[in-house]
C-alpha cells in the first residue's frame, strides 16, 4: 500500500453538472459506450443525478440542476480549444480517462469517425516543450483531448510506465505568494 493514512482505492465518482440530461445520456452512453448504471431523481423538483460506469469499480456522475448558472468557460472550466486551457483555483479543468496503451491511437481513429473534434495523440514526456506527436524516451502518458456537448474537456489517456522515480518527482510546489515570481519566469 503506497498511501500509510488512508486506504485509497481510487475515484469512486466524480459528480460534474450538465445542462441537458437527455444529451449527456446520448453522449457518454451511446457515443463513448459508458454504461448509464444508476439514475436519481433528486427531490422537491431539484433535478437529478446519474452514474456511468468508467471501469473498475469508478464511476463519472452527472447533476442536472433546472436553475443552474450558464457555463463559464475558462473560469469554472476549461478554456475551449483544441487542448483544455486554464481553469480557476480550485475548478474543475478536465477529467482524464485511463484507457489501454496499445488501442490509444484505434480510439482516436474511433472519436473521429464518431465525428467528434478530438487532438491528435499526444506523448506527454520530459523534453522542453513537455510534448510531442512521437513517443520520445520519457514519454509517460498519451493522451487525446475533446470535449463533450457541455464544453466539459475529456482526455483519454494511456500510461507508458510507471511514475514515482526521484526525476518524476524533482519540480518543487510553489506556495500562493510566489505567483509573480513564476510569472516573470514564463515572460
Amino acid at each position: 500500500m503506497s498511501n500509510t493514512e488512508f486506504e485509497l482505492q481510487g475515484v469512486n465518482h466524480l459528480a460534474l453538472v450538465c445542462k441537458d440530461m437527455a444529451r449527456t445520456v446520448d453522449f457518454y452512453g451511446n457515443v463513448l459506450g459508458m454504461k448509464l448504471i444508476k439514475t436519481i431523481e433528486l427531490p422537491n423538483g431539484m433535478g437529478q443525478h446519474f452514474f456511468f460506469d468508467l471501469g473498475n469499480g469508478d464511476s463519472l456522475a452527472f447533476f442536472w440542476f433546472p436553475n443552474a448558472p450558464e457555463a463559464v468557460p475558462g473560469v469554472a472550466s476549461a478554456a475551449p480549444g483544441m487542448l483544455p486551457g486554464p481553469s480557476a483555483h480550485g475548478s474543475m479543468n478536465h477529467v482524464a480517462i485511463n484507457v489501454p496503451a496499445d488501442r490509444i491511437d484505434e480510439y482516436y481513429e474511433k472519436l473521429v469517425a464518431k465525428g467528434i473534434k478530438a487532438s491528435r495523440v499526444i506523448s506527454h514526456d520530459d523534453s522542453p516543450m513537455q510534448a510531442s506527436l512521437e513517443i520520445t524516451p520519457t514519454t509517460f502518458v498519451r493522451s487525446i483531448y475533446f470535449f463533450d456537448p457541455d464544453g466539459i474537456a475529456l482526455e483519454f489517456a494511456a500510461w507508458t510506465r510507471a511514475l514515482g522515480t526521484p526525476a518524476d518527482v524533482a519540480v518543487k510546489a510553489p506556495k500562493a505568494v510566489d505567483k509573480e515570481r513564476q510569472l516573470e519566469t514564463a515572460k
